[in-house]
């Protein structure tokens, strides 16, 4: 039998006996693919009731009767003023209210005609995310509404209000949108390349050290095929459910924005089949890397149980390595290029931001997935020729 017709046919063997597990290939399919999507819902969700909340033109005032100017204010900026509910603050405690609430003390008005400095409290809990949110709209209104009365009064005493404002400031924001965009989808790599782990975790380890717990690897090694092909075979497998996995994954995210309910993320969220592909073809050489990885990590391994517990060394090391580009503030360097992981992190990152990517760029992480790739698959056929396999 030529080597090609025995890697194809392990080949074969192999992607039947994944495809059959379809419990393990559920869990795969939620914990990689899925996940990343419902995030991305449940975020939407999130932040569509933020913007409910920034467009309510409710304001809660207790004490509304001592300020009748500020109550003209907030009715002339079209806010509904109302009072709140005498236990407000142990609402806002337990998250049962989430709007803040603004308490003006007595004598609040006679104190600012005689040119006192009276205090305004603006209640709100820092545990309660929506009330904090709305603790700052209440904030901007007192500052607009102080500020009013401050134009005012300098106006009935002949001072120019340009004489306070020696100068303007504008701010001019040098990032383009799909940069600004991405810092919502930026975290979309995290979860792709985490899908392609996973994806080739259960794979790897069944074709290897499960076989050798079922007994099922020796009997394999046996016929007449070279180790090669049989390795050739197995990688290949492995290799096609990771890369099945990670399309999935790089795809999921584009149905996913149709249930997004937040305005403002779906006009940031811009993730289309160009950004797909461009991801997949990223994760492709990586899939592979990773596929022989966990094969050589596992092929020394009795057990499937050893096996998972020697693999998560590298589910910690992918998970943290893209973190990098988080801690370190100086942007990326060229050394980023060179790690696994963080390579295509760093290039999914550019796919979203519009950037262009050089031939160097490119070749740096397919270089390194080669040699991985090989020198991982030339480990695993090593000890299947050893003795101690078998």
């Amino acid at each position: 039998m030529s080597t090609t017709r025995a890697a194809w046919a392990v080949y074969v063997k192999e992607v039947v006996d994944a495809l059959r597990d379809r419990r393990t290939l559920m869990v795969v399919l939620f914990s990689s693919v899925l996940m990343g999507p419902l995030l991305l819902v449940a975020l939407s969700a999130l932040l569509a009731s933020f913007e409910a909340g920034a467009e309510s033109r409710v304001v809660y005032v207790d004490g509304a009767e001592h300020a009748p100017g500020l109550v003209n204010f907030l009715q002339r900026q079209t806010r509904i003023v109302k009072a709140p509910p005498a236990d407000y603050e142990a609402k806002l405690r337990v998250r049962k209210w989430s709007d803040p609430v603004l308490v003006v003390p007595d004598g609040f008005e006679a104190a600012v005609l005689r040119g006192d400095v009276p205090a305004i409290e603006v209640v709100s809990d820092s545990g309660n995310a929506q009330a904090q949110a709305g603790a700052t709209r209440a904030q901007r209104l007192l500052a607009a509404y102080a500020q009013e009365r401050t134009t005012l009064t300098l106006a009935l005493r002949g001072v120019a209000i340009e004489a306070l404002e020696p100068f303007e400031v504008h701010e001019r924001d040098l990032a383009s949108a799909r940069t600004r965009a991405a810092q919502i989808t930026g975290m979309l790599p995290f979860f792709v390349i985490m899908a392609v782990l996973y994806g080739a975790l259960n794979a790897a380890l069944d074709t290897t050290a499960g076989e050798r717990e079922r007994g099922s690897l020796e009997p394999l090694l046996m016929n007449p095929a070279r180790r090669s092909a049989i390795v050739l075979g197995k990688w290949g497998a492995v290799a096609s459910v990771a890369v099945l996995i990670a399309t999935l994954s790089c795809f999921s995210f584009i149905p996913a924005q149709w249930w997004l309910r937040s305005d403002t993320l779906q006009a940031m969220f811009q993730y289309g089949w160009p950004e797909a592909v461009a991801f997949l073809a990223l994760l492709v050489p990586f899939a592979a890397a990773m596929s022989a990885l966990l094969m050589a990590i596992a092929i020394r391994c009795k057990s499937f149980k050893e096996a998972q517990a020697s693999s998560t060394v590298v589910l910690a090391a992918v998970s943290l390595l893209p973190l990098v580009s988080v801690f370190d503030q100086r942007g990326e360097s060229p050394w980023h290029l060179w790690l696994p992981a963080l390579a295509q992190s760093t290039l999914m990152a550019r796919v979203l931001k519009g950037e262009s990517m050089g031939a160097a760029d490119l070749a740096a992480p397919l270089v390194v997935c080669v040699v991985l790739t090989s020198g991982c698959l030339l480990w695993v056929a090593r000890r299947l020729n050893d003795a101690a396999v078998r």
